[in-house]
């Protein structure tokens, strides 16, 4: 049923039979990054291993239903054996699914953290307030999935908005995830300065960048500006006396990133650090998407940032994401960091998306 598609899992196999020799292997166990680079890569593998095992043993079952099937005269256990054939039957169209979509290209961003940017666009102090609110979606999303959270940099408004967040998330299947959230989102509500009662449209823009681990991206000395100044604060004791906030410049593509909110230079230096070689992956990701892809596009909807994703209706409780046509009713619930069904769904189209895809032969 698999087709040319076995000569791939068997080229798997035997891969992971040699990765696991070179894991052995004391040069490799002398080596940290070889390790490490070693036990992604067996990981992955395994996976693939462990569903064409289980493929094997179903169809070597269904094979033995058939036959039995084939050559039984009595009737009540003639329909057991049906009824048993249907289940394998189905069992294997699902591992047959399972294994095309584990055997497609890996993304190379699919182990990695998350750097998330979120800016309030139009909509002035709303704009700023709703983006407050989704920083704060997101922080919640991350607890539930007991991922690490840690502030990079913000631009707080006066009154209790923000105009700009950034910030890092860690933890197993964070960029995957939450790559989804890329795109402009939309509030739809009556402000609390507004005595009319009018409904008011705002907008914020979050963007999502994979964060390279060491291996995946080296940024030079020379090639980078470091300026160091005093963090902002509230005054009094907030203020940090000794020059701690860092504004890091990469000359060749004029991209600046800032972090203040730690009291050591040197951990607002690695913050820095992290944003900047998540941007530059980021930016030579899509340029190799483009040169290879033109004009085909690897996620959900068009993907683009400049593209409306999702409105939050506050008068009717409704979240719609509109790259799905998939609403929820209940927006509170949403905004308490409960992504799951949206982000699951966009999930399920792009691996149906993919599939399609390679039976076409794109």
């Amino acid at each position: 049923m698999l087709g040319p598609t076995l000569e791939k899992i068997q080229a798997i196999v035997d891969r992971h039979a040699e990765v696991e020799r070179e894991m052995s292997d004391q040069a490799a166990a002398s080596d940290p990054n070889a390790i490490r680079r070693l036990g992604k890569e067996y990981s992955q593998l395994q996976a693939i291993v462990e569903l064409a095992r289980e493929y094997e043993r179903v169809a070597e079952e269904l094979e033995g239903a058939r036959e039995m099937q084939a050559g039984e005269p009595d009737a009540d256990l003639s329909a057991m054996v049906r009824e048993e054939v249907q289940r394998l039957e189905a069992e294997e169209v699902r591992l047959t699914e399972e294994l095309e979509l584990a055997l497609l290209p890996r993304d190379v961003t699919a182990e990695a953290d998350a750097i998330v940017e979120i800016r309030a666009g139009a909509g002035g102090d709303e704009a700023g307030l709703f983006a407050a609110e989704l920083y704060r979606m997101y922080q919640q999303f991350a607890e539930n999935h007991n991922w690490k959270v840690t502030l990079v940099d913000i631009n707080e408004t006066g009154v209790g908005g923000v105009k700009e967040v950034v910030f890092e998330v860690q933890g197993e299947g964070t960029f995957n995830r939450l790559k989804y959230e890329s795109g402009v989102h939309r509030v739809q509500r009556v402000p609390t300065t507004e005595s009319q009662g009018r409904v008011h449209t705002s907008t914020a823009t979050v963007a999502v960048l994979p964060k390279p681990d060491e291996l995946e991206i080296d940024i030079k000395p020379e090639d980078i500006r470091i300026d160091i100044y005093h963090s902002g604060g509230a005054g009094g004791q907030n203020v940090n006396k000794v020059a701690t906030a860092v504004r890091m410049t990469h000359l060749a593509t004029g991209l600046v990133v800032t972090s203040q909110k730690e009291r050591s230079q040197l951990q607002n230096r690695q913050h820095a650090m992290g944003v900047l070689s998540a941007r530059l992956w980021d930016l030579q990701l899509r340029e190799q998407h483009d040169a290879i892809a033109g004009d085909r596009k690897a996620q959900v909807g068009t993907g683009d940032r400049s593209e409306k994703i999702r409105t939050y209706n506050f008068p009717q409780s409704r979240v719609t994401d509109h790259r799905i046509n998939h609403t929820s009713h209940n927006l509170q619930r949403v905004l308490e960091g409960e992504l799951d069904e949206f982000i699951d769904a966009l999930s399920r189209e792009e691996q149906a998306r993919k599939l399609a895809a390679v039976g076409a032969g794109v």
